[in-house]
């Protein structure tokens, strides 16, 4: 099979497979912009479950023969914009995204992690910023990994680009969820009937201002819960489903 971004529709749930998998499922160019694309997603949907090929990665990186081929900054510029669009279509899509990660987990596939909204691993899975190893600083959304992990953490991380087991990526943080590899499946399950069981637009509406959040000063960021509080009475999905709780069966 030829290197894809696969997408599986399932109900209201979305899976997006990162198909590279004799590469350990490294993106070039035309995955990225794949990638970026799998994540506008159908009305119906209610969460997206990101993941990679086979057992042996969920992303390892992007791909080194091609950046090893660019010769000017131009060329390097563009192939970031690039790995940043694939993250940030991440970010911007409306729906919760549920990165489940097996074994390697690299570079930019541990960016792509960390713009997803939730994140259980595999306790086999292992976790580098290697970057600084072949020349290059890590960029773009390793800006996230302060605000998940600490600043000492990603200093660790970016400057001596050390591989981390799973259990570490945890205790950190990083991870919300480590479990055996032959539970990983049902235990994104579990998270996805959790999401589906929630109201859609209230959903939606948190992942927004979380979102929000994570660029606002407290005071603004307290302030802008108003809004999006009041704005969740412009449907009926509130009073529907508080009526079902409140009329529940005891």
């Amino acid at each position: 099979m030829s290197a894809a971004i696969r997408i599986e529709e399932e109900g209201a749930l979305r899976r997006v497979i990162v198909a590279n998998a004799a590469k350990l499922n490294t993106l070039n160019s035309p995955l990225l912009e794949a990638l970026a694309a799998a994540f506008e997603v159908p009305e119906a949907t209610r969460a997206v479950v990101l993941t990679g090929e086979g057992g042996r990665a969920f992303i390892g990186g992007a791909d080194i023969r091609e950046m090893g081929a660019i010769e000017e900054p131009e060329a390097a510029r563009a192939f970031i914009a690039r790995v940043h669009g694939a993250c940030a279509a991440i970010r911007a899509c409306r729906v919760p995204v549920i990165a489940r990660i097996q074994g390697w987990c690299l570079g930019a596939g541990m960016e792509i992690a960390a713009a997803c909204d939730l994140r259980i691993a595999s306790a086999d899975a292992r976790f580098g910023m290697p970057e600084v190893r072949v020349g290059i600083p890590s960029v773009v959304e390793a800006a996230l990994l302060p605000g998940l992990i600490g600043w000492g953490r990603t200093r660790r991380l970016l400057l001596l680009a050390e591989t981390l087991d799973a259990a570490t990526l945890e205790a950190w943080g990083f991870c919300q969820r480590v479990v055996a590899p032959e539970a990983l499946d049902t235990a994104v399950a579990e998270w996805v009937a959790l999401l589906e069981q929630a109201g859609p637009r209230a959903i939606a509406a948190q992942k927004a201002l979380i979102r929000a959040w994570e660029d606002l000063p407290l005071r603004e960021a307290i302030a802008a819960g108003i809004p999006a509080f009041a704005a969740a009475w412009e449907g009926e999905e509130p009073r529907a489903m508080m009526a079902r709780f409140l009329h529940r069966p005891r």
